[in-house]
């Protein structure tokens, strides 16, 4: 079974979203940025969603999470509920 652990953080433009990429890739730590600005509840988490499986998240979170490079912070990614940044922590298993 193919699983993925991963962290996000959601806010409302593309503008911030890529503001506040920009700051983790300075160095500022992503738990800390979600913390701060995530508009999630997993926000209070840094972001951490645990371990899901494929067709749990919003389809384009989902292509995402399963196809994007692990330990990389992905994004903007636009979907219903705003702009994201995802950092895959961890995947694993195979498709069934």
């Amino acid at each position: 079974m193919l699983t993925c652990s991963a962290k996000h953080i959601l806010v409302e433009t593309e503008a911030i979203c890529l503001d506040l990429k920009k700051q983790i890739e300075a160095g500022t730590s992503f738990d800390d940025i979600a913390k701060k600005h995530s508009s999630c509840p997993s926000g209070q988490r840094g972001g951490d969603l645990g371990q899901f499986q494929p067709g749990m998240m919003v389809a384009e979170f989902d292509k995402v999470c399963f196809t994007e490079e692990v330990g990389k912070v992905q994004g903007p990614i636009k979907t219903q509920f705003g702009y994201h940044l995802i950092l895959i922590t961890e995947r694993s298993g195979k498709v069934d």
